[in-house]
């Protein structure tokens, strides 16, 4: 089933497009990450789709699910890492936008909130302050938020940013575990390596735009100068031959 088709999407600011006649689609299971270069309008992309900021052109169409039904995993700021709340307070924080007016959370989200903790494996920090969680500990609790708020779609914009490897290896197995259980997943990444490896399909932006399956991304002209760019800024060898 489709959940979201854009077509023909222009996006930009103070009259001027970052991004001109942009088409792709998300189906349910799809794991698709975004790549790019810096400045190519991936953070403006993912602020359209959360509703935050209007297209200056083209159209987002929604099948079975609202804007509001989006888990959202943002990057942090280093106020928001020392946020003095609990990791349950900071869990059941993801069910506000099924609250409408009701100042207080029921029973059954209260519940859900114990499932997603239970799930992400941070049971065991239930009652410690977030502040003082380490930056892996940190994201698992913002997934476990995210999870809260959307059944179908997570939308991670770096999730794995400023972990060390080991952690982001683990990060990257838990997010690629949520998807394998039906979970939807659209992922900005400047890891393109762990896109190709993980994800179903990737949207490269840039000053060109390519939309397929990550097979084919690794074939086309875009994934191997992209990869073959990275290779060079981080003195690897490509993948790419």
């Amino acid at each position: 089933m489709e959940l979201i088709r854009v077509e023909h999407l222009s996006l930009g600011y103070d009259s001027h497009n970052i991004i001109e006649d942009l088409n792709f689609t998300v189906k349910e299971g799809d794991y698709l990450c975004i790549v790019g270069e810096n400045g190519a309008g991936k953070s403006t992309l993912v602020k359209t789709l959360l509703g935050l900021r209007p297209a200056t052109g083209g159209q987002i169409a929604f099948s079975g699910l609202k804007q509001n039904e989006i888990g959202y995993l943002p990057q942090q700021t280093q106020v928001q890492r020392d946020f003095p709340a609990s990791v349950y307070e900071i869990v059941l924080s993801g069910c506000q936008s099924h609250c409408g007016l009701r100042p207080f959370y029921n029973r059954s989200e209260k519940r859900q909130a114990e499932e997603s903790m239970e799930k992400l494996g941070i049971t065991e920090f239930r009652d410690r302050c977030y502040r003082e969680l380490s930056g892996g500990q940190q994201q698992r609790v913002l997934l476990a938020r995210a999870l809260l708020a959307s059944q179908k779609l997570l939308l991670l914009d770096e999730p794995v940013a400023g972990l060390d490897p080991k952690v982001t290896e683990d990060m990257y197995e838990l997010i690629t575990e949520l998807n394998k259980e039906g979970m939807t997943i659209i992922q900005i990444t400047h890891d393109i390596e762990a896109a190709l490896r993980y994800a179903s399909h990737i949207l490269h932006i840039g000053n060109s735009v390519f939309f397929g399956t990550g097979e084919e991304y690794a074939g086309s002209g875009e994934g191997k100068a992209f990869l073959g760019m990275h290779a060079s800024v981080n003195g690897k060898k490509s993948l790419f031959r």
